[in-house]
């Protein structure tokens, strides 16, 4: 499992069209067996500020495995208007310290 984390900057006039463009991508990251997760979030701080979480089986998987897929064909043109907005996107793999209140 690899955590692929995008740090997004999107201008406030974008923000509705970046989430509602997320949400109809999404369903594209469920339907990929690659994938095993996301999360998108929102900077409290600093409102233009996304970061987007996606659990990946493996970094091959993810650009083997999702971009070779109808499914990242299907993704693409969604995300693609934020491409330039990106200011991060890397696979971290996790180190076994964690920790979650339920």
């Amino acid at each position: 499992m690899v955590n692929e984390y995008t740090r997004y900057r999107i201008p406030k006039e974008k923000h509705a069209a970046f989430l509602s463009d997320y949400t109809q991508a999404a369903d594209h990251l469920r339907a990929s067996s690659a994938c095993l997760g996301y999360e998108l979030c929102q900077c409290e701080e600093e409102q233009d500020c996304f970061i987007l979480r996606i659990v990946w089986q493996s970094t091959a998987a993810h650009l083997g495995v999702f971009r070779g897929s109808e499914e990242f064909r299907r993704f693409l043109p969604l995300i693609k208007p934020y491409i330039p907005c990106i200011e991060e996107m890397r696979h971290y793999a996790p180190t076994g310290l964690h920790w979650m209140r339920e």
